[in-house]
């Protein structure tokens, strides 16, 4: 895979924030919902950069085990759960930082110890369109309501577990954010989830490194 990078982007005089660009991602939306906080993030797989990265995004959008064999061939599956700084996966980027995937018999990257399951035929799946947040319990959710909508598109889900810091309820009761020392993950899109989800990148962005 070639390295793709651009001029730093800063989060003030002195920081930066990278978005993992490693070919699994609907990533220019990230960066657009970023430059609307006036936030310069950057595009990389390059990964110098994303070590020097203050601040890291990990998205994905797609099939699990063809991400993570992505991941596999840049070398970002050896890099990702040993990064120092504080790090957000967004939807399949959230899925492949647990232990296991139903989707294709994945496994994950295991900085979460929980199995990600996929919702039985009793629901229309993808759970596509916008469902509720609730039991928050981060400073990702600062100035947040309980019960705000966010808007979500995924088959698969992370079962509750010990890191959990909100939950949705689709069929079942399922973790819709983890938390794990500085790694955060979001099921649902906060880029496309209006004002309350720019509130929570803000919020990402304010975690102290």
């Amino acid at each position: 895979m070639s390295e793709r990078s651009s001029p730093l982007g800063k989060l003030d005089g002195a920081s930066s924030l990278v978005i993992i660009d490693y070919g699994a991602g609907n990533i220019k939306s990230i960066q657009f919902a970023f430059k609307r906080l006036g936030i310069e993030a950057i595009l990389s797989n390059n990964i110098d950069e994303i070590k020097a990265a203050d601040k890291v995004i990990f998205p994905g959008v797609g099939e699990a085990s063809s991400a993570m064999k992505m991941l596999q061939e840049s070398g970002l599956d050896k890099v990702i759960p040993i990064l120092k700084q504080p790090v957000l996966g967004i939807c399949l980027g959230m899925q492949l930082m647990c232990n296991t995937s139903e989707e294709g018999n994945t496994k994950g990257l295991g900085i979460f110890n929980v199995a990600v399951k996929k919702f039985s035929k009793n629901v229309k799946v993808p759970q596509m369109g916008w469902n509720v947040i609730s039991d928050l319990k981060s400073d990702l959710f600062t100035g947040i309501k309980e019960n705000e909508f966010m808007y979500l598109v995924h088959s698969f889900y992370a079962e509750k577990c010990n890191d959990m810091i909100a939950k949705t309820d689709y069929e079942i009761e399922y973790a819709s954010a983890l938390q794990k020392d500085n790694f955060y993950g979001v099921q649902f899109h906060p880029e496309k989830s209006g004002v309350e989800g720019s509130k929570i990148l803000q919020n990402f962005i304010n975690i102290k490194s």
